[in-house]
């Protein structure tokens, strides 16, 4: 349950990114509103999951899962640009994420 907990709060790492980047410096409510949900589901999460899990992968896994999807959002709307680099390196975030994850022991 925790791995599934870890898997969720580091989406939400993604989603307040991306709504801190459209905030525009805290100036548009709506994005602030879900920048504040976000990131209190996205530590609660990772605090929930910490309890088992150590917390050097589970933090590592948090983050990668967080980067990827930003990325991926960046790239699908067109604000970053695409390039097949950018693609392999993110693929080899997520071999590393998968990779923490079967070679981790919980407590």
């Amino acid at each position: 349950m925790s791995w599934l907990i870890l898997i969720v709060s580091g989406a939400f790492e993604a989603v307040w990114a991306v709504a801190l980047s459209k905030s525009e410096g805290f100036t548009r409510p709506v994005p602030i509103a879900i920048f504040v949900v976000a990131v209190v589901i996205s530590m609660a999460g990772l605090g929930i999951a910490l309890r088992e899990l150590p917390i050097g992968t589970g933090y590592a896994v948090w983050v990668g899962i967080g980067a990827v999807l930003t990325v991926a959002y960046s790239l699908s709307t067109g604000a970053e640009s695409f390039s097949l680099i950018k693609v392999a390196l993110i693929l080899g975030i997520v071999g590393c994420v998968v990779g923490l994850q079967l070679v981790s022991e919980s407590h």
